[in-house]
Order: C-alpha cells, then sequence, then structure tokens
C-alpha cells in the first residue's frame, strides 16, 4: 500500500506555572494506552525519592556537553536562573515513534521551535489559565510566598503566554475535565489519519476490497 505508515506521533505540550500542566499531562498518561512520556536528561542532581531513568536522566555537565556536541539532543536548554540544563535524547524519541508508541513531551516553549525545525510534524499543544485571578491564585500557592516572588512568578507567566500564536493547538484550563477531553481528542483524531490508521489496518482493507491494488 502507497505511503503508509504505523509510526507514532510526537505531542510537545508546554504551559506558564500554574496552568495546571503537569496534572494534564499526568492524567493524559494514565488514560491514553501507548503514549508514552520522554524522560529528559539533565545536569542537576537527583533529589530525594528521584529515580535516574524515571524522573530525569541524571548526566554529568561533561556528557551533557558532549551530547550537544554530537547533537544528540532534539532541544535542550539552560533553564533561566538555574546553573543546570535540560535536553531531550532525539535517538529515545525516535525509537519509541518508530515502534507506534505516541510520545508525549514535556518542555518549555523555548523548545518548541527547536523540535520543529527537526521533526514539522510535531504536534504542540499550549495549555492557558482561565484568568489572570485564577493564574495568580495557583501561583500564590500557600500564601507563604512574599509579594515581591508572587510578582516574579506572574511575570514569568505573562512572559511565557506570550508565546501561544506559535502551537498547533491552544488548551484552556479552567475545567480539568474539559481540558483533558480536549487533549485527548487532539491524541484521537492523529491516530485516525488516513496513512496511520490504513497501516494498522491493513487486513481488514485487503479484506473488504479483495484483488484491489493499493500498490
Amino acid at each position: 500500500m502507497k505511503n503508509l505508515s504505523s509510526r507514532g506521533s510526537l505531542f510537545v505540550v508546554a504551559a506558564p506555572s500554574g496552568a495546571g500542566k503537569t496534572s494534564l499531562t499526568r492524567a493524559l498518561l494514565d488514560s491514553t494506552p501507548g503514549l508514552h512520556l520522554s524522560v529528559s536528561h539533565t545536569t542537576r542532581t537527583a533529589r530525594p525519592g528521584e529515580v535516574d531513568g524515571r524522573e530525569y536522566h541524571f548526566v554529568t555537565r561533561s556528557e551533557f556537553d558532549r551530547m550537544v556536541s554530537a547533537g544528540e539532543f532534539l532541544e535542550h536548554a539552560q533553564v533561566f536562573g538555574f546553573e543546570h540544563s535540560y535536553g531531550t535524547s532525539q535517538a529515545a524519541v525516535e525509537l519509541h515513534l518508530a515502534a507506534g508508541q505516541d510520545v508525549l513531551l514535556e518542555i518549555d516553549w523555548q523548545g518548541v521551535d527547536q523540535v520543529k525545525q527537526v521533526m514539522p510534524e510535531a504536534q504542540s499543544l499550549f495549555i492557558l489559565p482561565p484568568s489572570r485571578d485564577e493564574l495568580e491564585r495557583r501561583l500564590t500557592g500557600r500564601g507563604t510566598d512574599s509579594a515581591e516572588v508572587i510578582a516574579a512568578r506572574m511575570s514569568t507567566a505573562e512572559n511565557e503566554m506570550q508565546h501561544w500564536p506559535k502551537f498547533d493547538y491552544l488548551i484552556v484550563n479552567d475545567q480539568f475535565d474539559t481540558a483533558l477531553a480536549e487533549m485527548q481528542a487532539i491524541l484521537l483524531a492523529r491516530r485516525c489519519l488516513t496513512p496511520r490508521r490504513a497501516s494498522e489496518q491493513q487486513g481488514l482493507l485487503q479484506q473488504l476490497l479483495p484483488g484491489a491494488n493499493f500498490g
């Protein structure tokens, strides 16, 4: 058959702090069979309870720099305000995609351009909070932070939200279940694309259309 592909899809999710990205992506992973969360490499040390290969792949600065020089990262960045770097192994992502698994990648907005340059077919989702008041309430947390800290978090979030136009999909996390359903619908739609579905259903197509030439 022509132009059939059983290759998985890459989904890139980003959001400002306080938008609820982590909760949504965890629920999406729990409710979606065949969806794999990409595990990033980082130069920071593991925190208590973290396991190498689960939360992150913990590597030395020299190993990280070697991977950058060798072009092994799909995207990488040094997080502003921190000394540590983070990156996504392109080989690891490709391994899951080639096996027909969909891959979910959580990164900052800066990494989207890098991913799109290498994999323009990647689908990008940006999550917004429902209002400024709700965002500030979420960022305030337990009420122990100073007004200056909260203001700095709001300023950072506002800067991040300015980049929403570069994403393929925009999700507003007002009602959690609705936002999750929208993300699930995006994944399902990609799985129903003709080339992928036809690759999965070649036997059915041959049964329905015996003798047809799909070459």
